[in-house]
């Protein structure tokens, strides 16, 4: 049987030393290849936190993240950022484009980020993309040129360039109109049922 694309197991986060405030206590969680999960809860119940843990942005004070079955306590910073260079994709509340970037240079940005200088096939690899999420007459667009839902979208390509096994989302559409989030969300349930593409 597969391993799960992310297990935790006893994930704790607790910020401070004199008044310790605990952000996550024990957190179990297991997401399989493929899956599409929503992490639902009120406004500073951890969410953000347990992305941040599980995206090897922050570490965690106790506990055990296991990505592919891989257990990333032990890594060091070179192996965390190449762990999550190759495995995972982000997307935002905010979205966090380049602004002087195109919308083209922009979804480049993390292949350019893993072979260290552009190439054809990885613009292609972006203007294809750009093309799903509806956006191929923006490819040359400043990120400033484009409406907030464009730029989500930009960003959602961005998070699929290197066409990773778990994408994670911390409110992708937060900061979107009703109709703009509906679309965002619509594209992240077509990756994650045309590709297999696992969704947090």
């Amino acid at each position: 049987m597969a391993e799960p694309i992310l297990r935790t197991e006893a994930l704790t986060k607790t910020y401070g030393e004199r008044v310790v405030t605990h952000a996550l206590k024990g957190i179990d969680l297991t997401l399989e290849a493929g899956e599409f999960c929503a992490l639902t809860g009120p406004s500073g119940s951890g969410k953000t936190t347990l992305l941040n843990l599980v995206g090897l942005l922050d570490q965690a004070t106790e506990g055990r993240i296991l990505i592919q079955g891989r257990d990333t306590v032990p890594l060091g910073d070179d192996e965390r950022t190449a762990l999550r260079g190759r495995t995972l994709g982000f997307v935002f509340q905010f979205h966090h484009l380049l602004p002087a970037f195109s919308a083209l240079e922009n979804v480049m940005l993390p292949l350019l980020a893993q072979h260290g200088r552009p190439e054809t096939w990885m613009r292609e690899k972006a203007a294809s993309l750009l093309d799903r999420v509806g956006l191929s007459d923006r490819a040359l667009y400043k990120a400033t040129d484009l409406s907030g839902g464009q730029q989500q979208r930009v960003a959602v390509a961005r998070a699929l360039v290197v066409d990773p096994p778990l994408v994670l989302a911390d409110e992708p559409t937060g900061n979107l109109d009703q109709e703009s989030g509906t679309q965002v969300l619509a594209l992240l349930r077509a990756f994650n049922a045309e590709q297999g593409t696992a969704f947090l």
